[in-house]
């Protein structure tokens, strides 16, 4: 069910056009901020709540570990945050198929008080800029569609910090074709 959900996501933003006229700098950060400071609405996890928008990372951890969140319901209320908002926004331009597959494993740390689950990113879903390279199934396209199914040898370094730290890449957000690259 989950992967029907995550093939809708992902087809409804392959579909989407990578170059837009409205700056996609300000899509994404629009994105990002409805995604994090929005309206006080909660998201029901157990007989507590957590305010998921709200949340910082030490409150997301520590819901972690008092076992009011778990990684997996955080990703799936970004991913359908994602699949309510980004019609409008364009913010996002590619998903993992397989995050949900990662919290698995990260939920599972956490059950057992593994020293993995201490790290500073641990379970938390990021989005990547993206131009950001990353080796698997996620498009590197820096907004253009020449890009589009190029391979790339590895993670830039960057994504490779925070695979150690323990976050989960959620996906790719939009931006303009090459950055707004100009040469002079």
């Amino acid at each position: 069910e989950h992967i029907n959900q995550l093939l809708l996501v992902r087809f409804a933003l392959m579909t989407t056009k990578l170059h837009l006229n409205f700056p996609c700098q300000l899509l994404s950060t629009m994105l990002i901020i409805l995604l994090t400071i929005s309206s006080c609405l909660s998201y029901t996890v157990s007989a507590q709540q957590i305010r998921i928008r709200e949340a910082t990372i030490s409150d997301t951890k520590a819901a972690f570990k008092e076992k009011i969140l778990t990684s997996r319901e955080l990703v799936q209320f970004y991913l359908d945050e994602i699949t309510r908002h980004n019609p409008h926004l364009n913010g996002v331009i590619d998903v993992k198929l397989d995050a949900l597959y990662d919290t698995e494993k990260a939920d599972h740390e956490h059950e057992r008080n593994s020293t993995a689950a201490l790290l500073a990113l641990h379970g938390i879903p990021v989005l990547l800029k993206g131009n950001m390279g990353t080796q698997g199934k996620l498009n590197t396209t820096a907004g253009s569609y020449a890009l589009l199914g190029s391979v790339v040898r590895g993670d830039a370094l960057v994504v490779t910090n925070l695979k150690d730290a323990g976050a989960i890449i959620l996906g790719k957000s939009t931006m303009s074709e090459w950055g707004y690259f100009r040469s002079s």
